[in-house]
């Protein structure tokens, strides 16, 4: 069986490493006969991952958080890398990412780079995550690094966070709103229209309207599901076009309300990014393309290929960035003082820091401002169809009281 252990030498040092035993006695005894103190011994956990390689799995940002946060505390213990490796894969939940780390383990044993084996896996380490490895790897500083980008990911999950949190709510709520409606007008109006049949007379206009729209509905409520459903299907598959991405991200940043939440989303993306490549070292015209690559935004992306062609030519940052009409003047006029003072990552830390309190704020705004036009659409819509319904009822009252 096999077994990893950790042990220290005469002179302090700590080692860990892998060897296969006849049982955890014989392992201590040839650990001892080698002058080695036994700090911790664990069998190797065998585990079948055969249902994770059908497939490609993303990892969460809270899994890369833990991977950047331990492996920095082990290299910078002074364990090696390899040994390091072989720690987390043991350690980490996800079966899958343990897997891709002992992928990466071999791949490094065998003399491959750190930074060129995880190009193996772009479907979970990005541009940003292998660059900075890179810039790591030649400055020697590689928990440093990995420090830096456990923050930088500790960041990203907590501005999603916030979004998601404001945004539940209200989605929540108007989906809520939509499913009793619909239920009043396919369930519960045919109900009530049988028994105005039944009575006979003349019903008020807002009740024919709302028996009509009903009638209407359950007579084409598949077809419409299926035209929602196509024309579901016809949006994703032009979003997905390189024209209809631009399109669509373009309208998203213009739209009322929201379109100021992805505006500052999208800011504080950009300069939490290219702050943390700059101070790993990362060349500015690399940082601008990776930067551009993972905003996740066309608009964006384009604005900045645009500043990176300004860059290379030699023209500042701030400049392309304020003529692509997408940055807020008072951002460019933060760098081109950063780009000024030498100070650019600096000021790119405070432009995230600033507009992620934005982004909070914007979010609660946004939340707040939504509540009393649901609670409006709430009383317009089914308070409408409750009344609409019940004013035969009303008339019929007045008729027997009289």
């Amino acid at each position: 069986m096999k077994y990893h252990y950790v042990v220290k030498d005469k002179d302090g040092r700590t080692f860990s490493g892998l060897l296969e035993v006849a049982n955890e006695t014989d392992l201590i005894d040839e650990l001892h006969k080698k002058g080695l103190l036994v700090i911790s011994i664990k069998p190797q956990k065998t585990v079948s991952f055969t249902k994770a390689k059908s497939r490609k799995q993303k990892i969460s940002i809270d899994d890369m958080v833990v991977f950047c946060r331990q492996l920095a505390t082990l290299i910078n213990a002074g364990i090696p890398l390899v040994q390091s490796l072989s720690i987390l894969e043991e350690q980490i939940e996800n079966r899958y990412f343990a897997q891709v780390i002992g992928s990466l383990r071999k791949d490094i044993e065998a003399g491959v780079s750190f930074s060129d084996t995880l190009k193996r896996y772009p479907h979970i380490f990005s541009e940003l995550f292998i660059n900075m490895i890179k810039a790591g790897e030649t400055s020697g500083m590689l928990d440093d690094i990995m420090e830096r980008l456990a923050g930088y990911f500790e960041k990203v999950s907590a501005l999603k966070r916030k979004i998601q949190a404001g945004l539940v709510y209200p989605i929540v709520v108007l989906v809520i709103a939509i499913v009793i409606t619909a239920v009043l007008l396919l369930k519960v109006v045919p109900t009530f229209k049988g028994i105005f049949d039944m009575l006979g007379g003349k019903l008020p206009l807002p009740t024919l309207i709302l028996i009509s729209v009903s009638d209407f509905l359950r007579r084409f409520f598949a077809l419409f599901l299926v035209i929602m459903f196509m024309a579901g299907v016809l949006l994703i598959k032009y979003i997905n076009t390189e024209n209809g991405r631009y399109k669509f991200d373009q309208k998203k940043l213009k739209m009322p309300v929201i379109g100021i939440l992805f505006k500052k989303v999208a800011i504080a993306r950009f300069s939490r990014t290219l702050s943390t490549l700059i101070k790993s070292g990362v060349n500015i015209i690399n940082a601008l393309e990776i930067v551009g690559k993972t905003s996740g935004n066309k608009v964006i992306e384009k604005a900045l290929e645009q500043c990176r062609k300004a860059v290379r030519e030699g023209e500042s940052i701030a400049q392309p960035l304020l003529g692509s009409n997408v940055f807020p003047p008072m951002v460019c006029r933060m760098i081109s003082i950063g780009e000024k003072t030498g100070k650019l990552e600096e000021m790119l830390t405070k432009i995230a820091d600033f507009y992620d309190d934005q982004v909070d704020n914007a979010v609660s705004g946004l939340v707040s401002m939504m509540e009393p036009l649901i609670i409006a659409f709430l009383g317009i819509v089914i308070g409408g169809i409750v009344i609409s319904l019940f004013l035969p009822i009303f008339k019929i009252t007045e008729i027997i009281a009289h």
